[in-house]
């Protein structure tokens, strides 16, 4: 199962000496590849000011590696039970069918993983057979995320051929699809991939999406087509420094995309892959960031922030907390801007109070 490598390319787009020579000494480690849409949403490639061009074009800072990164942040490999398979949690588990993306973003926490110089680029049919067969044969998995790489950059037989196999188990109800594709290349959502996500069982397709001004027209065009398909669309997005780490910056996207009626899912505390601590908030500023929305914008517009335990021990909401015990059947509550309240209130002196 090869993908189709005409959409993973490196633009001709102009890039400064400068910026050549980082990126060839990068690309030495880490897959790079930067697609004719992703380019067209820069208005800069200067990964200093752009926020889309920080996302894809290298810098220098990605080869210094410091504590806490791991080639392997979250875990993947100490619950893989057969090869493509990430079961970490009893009701659900990854399929990883392609190890290829039509971009690959700096910050990625699979970046030591995928790429086209990796030598196996997707499963192949004795490795999907065993895939499948795993999901078949564990009864209390009842929902499975394609995941890769992306899956969307295969064709859409390929696609529909994992998707029909997963379908005819009964005890799978759910299925979600994690991907990039219809913001890094957007043409490749077409009808005839439309027609293949389109599904009996619930289907979600969960869009990564970080800034506004990657809502191109395209890109609009690409989540229309993916609505007539039924499924429900989500989207998950990744607390970026100097990218999106302001609350108004993620209120803009968040509205956006609410209105073209995705909800935002999950915002991700950034996995310690190797090379990114040039991207990583601290959680306190991504706590009051959360704060800040919460008082602000419709309860549609919120994502969870969620951070993933290093070493495969989970996910966990980092959701600030507004709710203190202060004894029996006594809370202090503080609200949105910050003032305490007490739970329950305090009783009036007397009726006329």
């Amino acid at each position: 199962m090869k993908p189709r490598t005409d959409t993973v390319n490196k633009s001709t787009a102009p890039l400064t000496p400068n910026q050549r020579i980082v990126t060839d000494k990068v690309a030495r480690t880490y897959a790079v590849g930067i697609s004719n849409h992703a380019y067209s949403a820069m208005h800069s490639t200067d990964p200093k000011s752009d926020p889309v061009a920080a996302q894809y074009i290298p810098q220098l800072e990605e080869l210094l590696i410091s504590n806490p990164e791991r080639i392997d942040p979250t875990g993947d490999n100490a619950h893989s039970p057969v090869k493509g398979i990430v079961h970490r949690y009893p009701d659900r588990a990854l399929l990883k069918i392609t190890n290829i993306c039509p971009v690959y973003c700096r910050y990625c926490f699979r970046k030591s993983m995928v790429g086209p110089q990796n030598n196996e680029q997707s499963l192949g049919k004795s490795e999907r057979e065993a895939a499948i067969n795993y999901l078949r044969e564990t009864p209390e998995i009842w929902e499975v995320i394609l995941t890769g790489g992306d899956p969307l950059i295969l064709s859409a037989s390929q696609i529909g051929e994992t998707l029909d196999k997963i379908e005819a188990i009964d005890h799978i109800q759910t299925i979600r699809v994690h991907t990039r594709t219809p913001i890094a290349t957007p043409e490749k959502i077409t009808n005839e991939m439309a027609q293949t996500l389109t599904r009996n069982k619930a289907l979600y397709i969960v869009l990564h999406i970080n800034h506004a001004q990657e809502l191109t027209p395209e890109v609009i065009t690409a989540i229309r087509t993916l609505q007539s398909t039924g499924a429900a669309l989500l989207s998950q997005s990744v607390l970026l420094k100097n990218i999106n780490d302001k609350a108004e910056i993620l209120e803009d996207l968040f509205r956006k995309l609410v209105a073209l009626k995705v909800k935002p899912y999950m915002l991700h505390q950034l996995d310690a892959a190797p090379g990114t601590a040039h991207f990583r908030v601290p959680i306190e500023q991504g706590q009051q960031i959360m704060r800040t929305l919460r008082g602000k914008i419709s309860g549609l517009c919120m994502p969870e922030y969620m951070l993933d335990i290093p070493g495969g021990f989970g996910k966990i909401p980092l959701t600030p907390s507004y709710c203190s015990h202060n004894g029996e059947k006594s809370y202090t509550l503080t609200d949105p801007q910050g003032n305490a309240h007490n739970y329950p209130p305090k009783q009036p002196e007397s009726c006329d109070d």
